[in-house]
């Protein structure tokens, strides 16, 4: 458990610095032409990151790397991760430069509803940001190496160091600068602290792995097996990606501040998703193939990974419940809390409650999902999680047009309410992902899940948190959003966790008795 609190600890002091960057960005660019280009621009990038990075790299190189480790076998571990490093280098390179060359083509595909100068300015930044985003793919090698060797909060908290330079460019240039210069300054700062990211992480990486050197070692048989297993898990990434980027499309349609509301609710949504869901997959992904084992899987090896997956389960499912109920009941309150300054009005912290609600539907199961996709990749399985991406994605791409772009003129509400329908399009198909998941796991390591009393007793707790933050938010006077933030939230959770105290959920007696040991 330690472990995964070490990851989410890393992460949340990535977040929050995440969080300013978000409010800063609000302040100076609001809901505008420039922040929609800026927002679809570091998408394009980032997409790299994504597919190269912290899903491909870590579901096949971590399994591999983390066994030869716990088998202390450290030499030959390090010879394995800097063999992996010089093609990755290489690899993302390429793309890298494909990527700056062939920018307008990205822009025509992905954001077809921008045209003139939003058009012309998300090209420019696009360009700006693709060398910063091959520094961090390169940082999720590092994090790999380091999460092997259970250095979890460097490697999540090390965001903070591109957060902190995007905030700084802001706050410097942004009292005389117009909008669009103001986000290209933004996207050089981003470069500068992608590059800061990944520095910041090699000098525990060259003190973890001292025998750590680079080569094309092409022929060792672990570095095929990681080339063999990064070939699925890229593409199940990339379909992933696909559906990230076919509702960023869909948004580029929907009229100005689309792109930047789902942005904004994407930055809120995937809190509890980064925080529990990611923390433990994460934590989780090097103990489970230890577990397992380089070799086929025994009965031992299976109940093993049975008991982690099943704790881990309910670890996720404690926190991300109360989350997705906040959304969907208190969502203006959280939006308005961190968000609403500056341009960003309390109109628009609405808009951003409507996407909220929206992703709350499939927040549980895609938390969860994270966690079943890990253990299949600590079996030594990419295509499983491949097959039921594509899955997830085509009801994703289907449902999210019917939802995004039709179903607003049929009932007959504002076409900009239309990014709500992809939100939920997304979390719908998530739960399909979920099920098919657990389904396939329930066949190789016996039963898993969590007991349905349980599950009812964590909803049972969010919801009456819920009726008494709305009472609060019903009965308090017009004040500061964050105040509000402050007065509505803090009794929701502490009603959240009063109540699963009293329905005895064990994961609240153990959260309270870890808060208080430290």
């Amino acid at each position: 458990m330690n472990r995964a609190v070490l990851v989410a600890a890393g992460i949340l002091i990535s977040r929050i610095a995440g969080f300013i960057r978000a409010r800063v960005f609000a302040y100076y660019f609001g809901l505008s032409d420039s922040a929609d280009a800026f927002n679809a621009a570091y998408r394009i990038p980032n997409f790299l990151q994504n597919l190269f990075g912290e899903g491909a790299l870590s579901a096949s190189f971590i399994p591999v790397y983390a066994s030869l480790v716990s088998r202390g076998k450290r030499e030959e571990a390090d010879r394995v991760a800097g063999a992996v490093f010089a093609l990755l280098a290489v690899t993302t390179s390429v793309l890298v430069l494909v990527g700056v060359l062939a920018t307008p083509v990205l822009i025509a595909v992905i954001a077809p509803g921008f045209t003139g100068e939003k058009r012309e300015l998300a090209i420019s930044l696009t360009r700006i940001l693709f060398p910063g985003t091959g520094m961090l793919v390169l940082s999720a090698w590092c994090l790999g190496i380091l999460n092997s060797h259970h250095r979890f909060t460097l490697s999540y908290a090390a965001p903070v160091m591109v957060n902190a330079a995007m905030i700084s460019t802001m706050v410097y240039f942004g009292g005389g600068s117009s909008l669009s210069q103001l986000a290209e300054y933004l996207a050089w700062g981003a470069v500068v602290g992608s590059a800061l990211q990944f520095g910041v992480q090699l000098p525990v990486v060259f003190a973890v792995a001292p025998d750590l050197r680079l080569s094309f070692d092409t022929a060792s048989e672990h570095v095929r097996t990681i080339a063999r297993n990064f070939v699925p898990a890229f593409i199940s990434r990339g379909v992933v990606q696909l559906s990230a980027y076919i509702d960023s499309l869909l948004a580029s349609l929907l009229p100005t501040g689309a792109v930047t509301g789902l942005t904004n609710a994407s930055l809120l949504y995937t809190l509890p998703v980064s925080l529990f869901g990611v923390a433990v997959a994460a934590s989780e992904l090097p103990a489970m193939a230890g577990a397992a084992g380089a070799a086929s899987l025994d009965a031992a090896g299976a109940e093993a990974v049975r008991q982690r997956l099943d704790a881990g389960l309910r670890r996720i499912a404690f926190f991300v419940v109360p989350s997705s109920v906040a959304f969907l009941a208190l969502g203006d309150v959280v939006a308005g809390a961190v968000l609403q300054t500056g341009r960003f009005t309390a109109g628009d912290a609405d808009y951003v409650w409507a996407i909220l609600a929206g992703s709350s539907v499939g927040l549980v199961a895609s938390t969860l999902g994270r966690l079943y996709s890990s253990t299949c990749y600590a079996l030594r399985d990419t295509r499983t999680p491949l097959r039921f991406a594509l899955v997830r994605v085509t009801i994703t791409i289907v449902l999210g047009y019917l939802f995004a772009i039709p179903l607003p003129h049929l009932l007959g509400i504002g076409a900009r309410w239309g990014a709500a329908g992809l939100t939920l399009s997304a979390g719908l198909a998530g739960w399909v992902e979920m099920f098919l998941l657990r389904r396939v796991l329930r066949g190789r390591i016996g039963s898993t899940g969590m007991p349905t009393m349980y599950v009812v007793s964590l909803w049972a707790a969010a919801l009456t948190g819920a009726a008494v933050g709305w009472g609060v938010k019903l009965a308090l006077p017009p004040v500061h959003p964050i105040l509000q933030g402050a007065a509505v939230l803090l009794p929701y959770g502490a009603t959240y966790f009063g109540v699963a105290l009293a329905l005895r959920v064990p994961e609240a007696k153990a959260t309270i008795r870890r808060a208080l040991r430290r």
